[in-house]
């Protein structure tokens, strides 16, 4: 190990990957609750919330390993603070314990979920922000230890990259559009107002500049490529992220009752903001052609790869068919947009995290050579399994939008005359996603234990 701070980074990939495993283990059993509504003692909503939030929880706390990883090694230093790493981890993984501890004990009786000075002390019932107040106030403090112990190791040395930049930035943002989602306004649209700062901004504001970041230094680490060209690429995706994200609210806005020109700003510019990553890579291999042959760690170069792609595909593609306003006045809130969800995550964010383990881990464990058949292996299971997960809910989300918007169905009677065999594909796909997930898990953990080690 080349820093003792990776140590810390290898902690967060850990937990992230088996919360990635109980994110999928859960998804399952919602997706078979769609076939059978009394499957499991937890009712559909909690098991969703646990799908949800396991997904959120988990790729953030992947950032956080690859960050300390990242800024360290561009930084040629150990940590600012080991201990305080190690604190933030711990706290970290303490909170989300007990956040899951308790949408599970509400799930399985609600009245636990009493009201304590003003606020819900297990859920506070706003979709997709369900944490309560307490857990939000330990995730700032989280974030805030984690940013400040990064940003200080980069003020020890001094030594300042545009990665780092980009990364740090990124994070800052992702920690100031958390605060939006802690605080209530009488009106519902007031209170959506801001909540889609959380939800939308997240994810297609300050998730993006992460994940430029660490594209970029997972193409140079890999290919050697020109750092100022993927400079050149992160400060174009920043630009467009400052521009087409905090734009890009307008195709939710529209609907929580703000001005009809909201749906159009939404729709058009939304869909922009994958395209410089994709050019990055694009860029990257033009102007790496001698180098691609002699690379040795080909998952990790394939897994950058297909973040890139799947990116591009999921964000940008599956979003822009739903998001046009002429198309989206029907089909939002169907399951298309459940479709396009799956697979822009996937793509931008799960990609891109798995592939950071794989680009990070041999120099964490401090092996040069390892058996990548199983990440391989992993990779295709997960993928083709989710191509097929998005095509059947895409389906499902047709067969939706004409019964429901151009029929005149009422929700209830729809969702009862589904074609249930879209719902028994779904639950089948997904068994092929959590044996991808099973083998990737396998191999993230013991990754290197019969590997050439490092002289």
């Amino acid at each position: 190990m080349k820093y003792q701070s990776h140590q810390i980074a290898h902690n967060f990939y850990t937990a992230s990957v088996l919360l990635f495993l109980v994110q999928i283990i859960v998804g399952i059993v919602a997706a078979l609750q769609f076939i059978w509504p009394d499957f499991f003692i937890l009712n559909f909503n909690t098991i969703r919330t646990l799908h949800i939030n396991a997904l959120v929880v988990w790729l953030l706390m992947g950032m956080m390993g690859a960050t300390y990883y990242v800024v360290t090694e561009e930084s040629e230093t150990e940590l600012w603070s080991i201990p305080l790493g190690h604190l933030q981890f711990w706290a970290t993984v303490i909170a989300v314990t007990a956040v899951v501890v308790g949408y599970i004990v509400m799930g399985l009786n609600p009245q636990t979920n009493m009201e304590v000075f003003g606020t819900r002390l297990l859920n506070e019932g706003r979709e997709y922000i369900e944490a309560p107040r307490w857990a939000d106030i330990l995730i700032v403090v989280s974030v805030l230890l984690f940013l400040f112990n990064c940003i200080m190791t980069v003020f020890k040395t001094k030594k300042f990259t545009a990665v780092q930049g980009v990364l740090l930035g990124g994070l800052t943002f992702l920690a100031l559009m958390y605060l939006p989602g802690m605080f209530y306004t009488k009106s519902m649209v007031k209170d959506q107002f801001w909540w889609w700062w959380v939800v939308h901004l997240w994810v297609e504001g300050s998730w993006e500049l992460i994940a430029a970041a660490l594209l970029a230094f997972m193409l140079h680490k890999l290919l050697g490529a020109d750092v100022k060209v993927l400079a050149k690429w992160m400060y174009i995706e920043t630009g467009l992220v400052l521009f087409t994200g905090i734009l890009g609210l307008g195709h939710h806005y529209y609907w929580i009752g703000t001005p009809k020109y909201w749906l159009w700003v939404g729709g058009i510019f939304s869909s922009l903001e994958p395209i410089p990553l994709l050019l990055m890579v694009w860029d990257a291999f033009r102007t790496t052609r001698e180098t691609r042959g002699v690379v040795q760690n080909k998952i990790g170069l394939y897994l950058t790869v297909a973040h890139a792609i799947f990116n591009f595909v999921g964000a940008g593609l599956w979003g822009v068919i739903h998001t046009l306003p002429q198309v989206n006045q029907w089909t939002h809130g169907t399951q298309i947009t459940t479709a396009h969800g799956h697979l822009a995550f996937y793509g931008a964010y799960v990609l891109l995290i798995v592939a950071m383990m794989y680009v990070t881990l041999p120099s964490i464990k401090g092996v040069k050579d390892f058996n990548q058949s199983r990440g391989f292996l992993s990779f295709w299971w997960m993928t083709i399994s989710m191509i097929f997960i998005v095509i059947t809910i895409t389906g499902a989300g047709m067969v939706q939008t004409y019964l429901e918007r151009l029929l005149g169905l009422d929700y209830v009677t729809v969702k009862a005359s589904y074609n249930l065999w879209f719902w028994i594909f779904r639950a089948i796909f997904g068994v092929g996603f959590l044996v991808g997930v099973l083998i990737l898990v396998t191999d993230i953990l013991t990754l290197g234990k019969k590997s050439v080690a490092v002289e």
